[in-house]
C-alpha cells in the first residue's frame, strides 16, 4: 500500500513538472498558460494528447510560407490604395465622419487595408438564397474561380458544388478550392479526383498538412471567400453544406449573415485569397498578382457601400478583427447591436462592452438558444450572465441555430464576416471581415436585428436564479477552459 501511495505521488509529481515545462516552452498569454496547466495536471497523459493535436503554436516553416506571401499581398494591396486614390479622395465626405476616420486609420495600419469604395452589396440571411445566387454567378464565370471555405461537406449541397465547378473546368475555367482539412471533413483530396482531372485544383490550407508529427487541430482556415472572374465576391458566416440550408434535424434553421459584393472590394477578397492559396499549394499551381486578377469594376456593377476588407490569424502579432471590434464598441455613442454564435470574450473585450453599457450605449448581443460545441456554449452562458448583470440586453435566438457573424454601431459601420467574439477567432483561427462604412447597409442589419428579436428571448434575472447548481458548475468550468476553447 505505501508503495502504491509513493508510485502514485511520483507520477503526479513527474506530471506536473512536465506540465510546467511542456506549457512554457512557448510564449502565450497568461490565461491560456494557466487553462493548460489545468487540464495538462488534472488529466494525466490525456491531456498531453490532446496538447500535441490543440496546444502546440504554428510551425516556423509554416509560418515564413504565411509571411512571404503577405509581403506580395501587402504590395498588390498598396498598388490598389494608390489606384484608389488616384480616383477619389479617401472616403465620400458623407462618410467620413470622425469614428470612420479612425477606423479607416487603425487598419491602415495594422492590416494594410485599403478602403475601397463604390460597392454594390446584396445581404443574404438564408442559406438557400444564398446558394442559389453563388450557383447562378458560378455559371456566368468565364476567367477564373477563387473558392475559399473552413467547411465543404460530402453531402448534397456539397456534391452539387463539385459537379458545378468540375464542369467549369472542363469549359477551360481556372477553378481553384482552398479548404480546412479539419472543418470539411469527407471533402477529401478522393472526392476532388474530379476536379483534378477536369483541369481544377483543390487543395487544403495550409494549417493542415498530413504528418502525425505535425498535425494540430487549433490554426484552422476559418475564412469564407468566394472570388469570380475578379468582379464578384462574397463573404460572410455562410460554410458549404446541408445544414447551412436548414437540413439538418439537430439544429433545424440555420440563421446566418453573408454578402455578395460587386466593386472595388473584390480585389482585396481576390488578395487574400492569392495570399492564403499560394501559401498553401506547390510552387508549380502558384498564382501571380497579374492584372489579370485585378480588373476595374464596371461602372454598372458599383454601388455607394465604402468598406475595408480585414483578416487576421495566428501567423501575426496583432489581433486585427479584434481590434476593429474594440474600435466599434468604444467609438459607439448610441447604440452597438453584436450577433456571434459563441461569446467567449476576452478580458479587453469585456472592458469594452461593460464600459459602453455603464455610459448609456444600447448594447445588445444575441447568441444560440442551442449548443454544437458542449464547453463552448456553457462558456457562452457564463459570460452572457456576466454581461447581462452590467446592463447588456442578451438574447437567445430560438428560430433553429443563430451562426451570424456582424456587429452594428450607431446607424453607420458595421462588420460581417467569419470571426466570432471569441478568444479563438482572436487568436488561433484565420478569419476575414468586412468593415463597411455604409448607413443604409447598417440600417438594413438593424431591421434584420430587429426581426431576429421576435425570434428570440431575452435573458433575465429570474431565468439565472432558476438555474440548477449542477448548470452553474458546468457553466463556470467551462469558464475556466476559455481561453483554448
Amino acid at each position: 500500500m505505501i508503495l502504491l501511495t509513493e508510485i502514485i505521488s511520483a507520477i503526479i509529481l513527474i506530471n506536473g513538472l512536465f506540465a510546467v515545462i511542456t506549457v512554457l516552452r512557448q510564449p502565450r498569454d497568461i490565461a491560456a498558460t494557466w487553462a493548460w496547466l489545468l487540464v495538462l495536471i488534472l488529466l494525466p497523459v490525456v491531456g498531453f494528447i490532446l496538447y500535441l493535436f490543440t496546444g502546440r503554436g504554428l510551425s516556423r516553416k509554416k509560418i515564413f510560407q504565411s509571411q512571404s506571401q503577405i509581403n506580395d499581398g501587402v504590395l498588390a494591396l498598396v498598388d490598389i490604395q494608390r489606384q484608389e486614390n488616384r480616383r477619389n479622395e479617401l472616403l465620400p465626405k458623407k462618410v467620413l465622419s470622425s469614428e470612420a476616420t479612425e477606423m479607416v486609420n487603425l487598419f491602415l495600419n495594422i492590416n494594410n487595408a485599403p478602403v475601397l469604395k463604390d460597392n454594390h452589396v446584396t445581404l443574404y440571411t438564408d442559406g438557400t438564397e444564398k446558394f442559389a445566387a453563388l450557383f447562378a454567378d458560378i455559371k456566368k464565370a468565364t476567367k477564373s474561380i477563387h473558392i475559399e471555405y473552413y467547411t465543404i461537406y460530402n453531402d448534397q449541397i456539397g456534391n452539387e458544388l463539385q459537379a458545378l465547378l468540375v464542369q467549369k473546368a472542363r469549359e477551360g475555367v481556372a477553378v481553384n478550392v482552398l479548404y480546412d482539412a479539419w472543418g470539411s471533413q469527407g471533402a477529401t483530396q478522393k472526392w476532388w479526383r474530379p476536379l483534378e482531372e477536369a483541369g481544377g485544383h483543390a487543395r487544403t490550407f495550409f494549417s493542415s498538412k498530413h504528418s502525425i508529427t505535425d498535425f494540430r487541430l487549433n490554426f484552422r482556415d476559418h475564412r469564407k471567400i468566394v472570388v469570380l472572374d475578379g468582379t464578384i465576391g462574397y463573404i460572410g458566416g455562410f460554410n458549404v453544406g446541408d445544414q447551412y440550408l436548414g437540413r439538418s434535424a439537430k439544429f433545424g434553421n440555420w440563421r446566418d449573415t453573408h454578402m455578395r459584393i460587386t466593386g472595388n472590394a473584390v480585389l482585396a477578397l481576390q488578395v487574400r485569397f492569392l495570399m492564403d492559396w499560394n501559401a498553401s499549394v506547390e510552387e508549380a499551381i502558384r498564382l501571380t498578382y497579374s492584372e489579370s486578377h485585378f480588373p476595374i469594376a464596371a461602372e454598372a456593377n458599383r454601388g455607394t457601400a465604402a468598406m475595408q476588407i480585414v483578416s487576421s490569424g495566428p501567423d501575426k502579432l496583432d489581433e486585427q478583427i479584434k481590434l476593429g471590434y474594440l474600435k466599434m464598441i468604444s467609438s459607439a455613442k448610441k447604440k452597438l447591436w453584436i450577433q456571434t454564435p459563441y461569446l467567449v470574450p476576452d478580458d479587453s473585450i469585456i472592458d469594452a462592452l461593460t464600459t459602453a453599457a455603464m455610459s448609456g450605449v444600447d448594447v445588445r448581443i444575441m447568441t444560440p438558444s442551442m449548443p454544437d460545441h458542449p464547453f463552448i456554449y456553457r462558456a457562452t452562458q457564463y459570460y452572457s450572465q456576466l454581461l447581462h448583470e452590467a446592463g447588456i440586453k442578451i438574447y437567445a435566438y430560438q428560430d433553429g441555430f443563430l451562426h451570424a457573424k456582424t456587429v452594428v454601431m450607431d446607424g453607420h459601420i458595421s462588420t460581417i464576416g467569419s470571426a466570432n467574439m471569441d478568444i479563438r477567432s482572436f487568436k488561433l483561427n484565420f478569419e476575414a471581415n468586412a468593415f463597411i462604412y455604409d448607413p443604409k447597409l447598417a440600417r438594413q442589419l438593424e431591421q434584420i436585428y430587429l426581426e431576429d428579436i421576435k425570434n428570440a428571448v431575452l435573458l433575465t434575472d429570474e431565468m439565472i436564479a432558476q438555474q440548477s447548481a449542477w448548470l452553474r458548475f458546468k457553466q463556470k468550468f467551462s469558464r475556466l477552459l476559455s481561453p483554448i476553447l
